[in-house]
């Protein structure tokens, strides 16, 4: 019988919380902008992790820029991560924006658009 909440999820979870800290706390770079860790999600062999962000009042310009600002820092974030988690291999990162939020965030304007209406 599988485990229902296995290894690399405990690892997703734990890595998320040390990524926000330490993108809050640790890492000072101009040009990243209020990063907001929404999902990591892990490989089973825990060699990648896909992090996916949002970052709050940027447009369509500034949010690219800051997922390559973050995939340039990746190795520094990695190092800072590595320091705080208790694993012996840590993963390789890679930046993704989240686009769910402003997704969410369209679909909201488009309902109250619609209640306007009627």
């Amino acid at each position: 019988m599988p485990k229902e909440y296995g290894r690399s999820e405990r690892v997703s979870s734990q890595m998320q919380k040390e990524l926000a800290y330490v993108l809050q706390r640790e890492i000072e770079d101009p040009r990243l902008g209020f990063v907001t860790v929404n999902e990591v999600v892990v490989s089973k062999d825990l060699a990648v992790a896909k992090i996916y962000v949002t970052v709050l009042n940027a447009d369509e310009e500034g949010k690219k820029l800051n997922i390559v600002a973050l995939n340039e820092l990746a190795p520094v974030i990695r190092h800072e991560v590595a320091k705080r988690m208790r694993l012996r291999h840590i993963s390789e990162f890679r930046f993704y924006y989240d686009y769910s939020f402003d997704t969410g965030m369209r679909v909201d304007e488009l309902l109250k658009g619609e209640d306007d209406e009627n």
